[in-house]
């Protein structure tokens, strides 16, 4: 009986646990899947990590990204996928397929809005709970510093991040810039493919980022 009761109490305890902890929504592009790392290294692993190393708070992400998305293609998979709001923290970082492949900036200014609202929507109305973070900037990188419009880059996609950091300050969601991370020289922090952040870079961010949410 002893035992049962043990087993019984345990079983709730575990239970209560797993309920108590909140669900993390990460939404973006190859940034946020972590095109050339490991699933541990992805920077929405490694804050989980963070934010859990004291006190387990969050569950493992719930990651909605595929390398080259552009925001059009990021709201037409939203429209598709089964979420399960409230989540206790929701993230966006998107855009920078739409400035690499010159779409008009006219498109990010209608969509990005949209993407934002919905991210909070799904924070339970709770614009505290979104983080956007910035667009890295790719210009730094071997693969940045080949390309035809190496010179026009940075100045671009300082542009994005002004409009995307002004319309999260007007909704009240947190922004955080990992941008200046991004401009290092510093080979160790990109991957194999010349082109995007490595697991240490990403560390970085995250370490950034959970500033702004504890």
């Amino acid at each position: 009986m002893k035992r049962y009761l043990f087993c019984l109490v345990w079983s709730l305890a575990v239970a209560f646990t797993l309920s108590a902890q909140e669900r993390f929504l990460a939404l973006g592009d190859s940034y946020t899947i972590g095109e050339s790392v490991s699933e541990e290294e992805r920077w929405p692993n490694q804050l989980v990590a963070f934010l859990n190393a004291e006190t387990k708070r969050f569950e493992q992400p719930e990651i909605i990204a595929v390398t080259g998305w552009h925001t059009d293609e990021l709201i037409d998979s939203m429209n598709l996928h089964q979420f399960s709001p409230p989540y206790g923290l929701v993230t966006l970082l998107i855009g920078v397929n739409n400035q690499y492949q010159e779409r008009s900036f006219g498109q990010y200014e209608q969509e990005f809005p949209l993407l934002l609202d919905r991210a909070i929507a799904l924070a339970g109305d709770d614009p505290s709970r979104v983080v956007v973070v910035s667009i890295p900037d790719y210009s730094y990188t071997p693969f940045g510093q080949q390309h035809p419009r190496a010179d026009r880059i940075t100045e671009e996609l300082e542009f994005y991040n002004a409009f995307a950091r002004s319309i999260a300050e007007e909704r009240g969601a947190k922004t955080v810039n990992i941008t200046p991370i991004s401009q290092s020289r510093d080979p160790k922090l990109v991957a194999l493919d010349s082109l995007h952040p490595s697991g240490e870079q990403y560390q970085l961010w995250a370490e950034k980022i959970v500033v702004s949410i504890q």
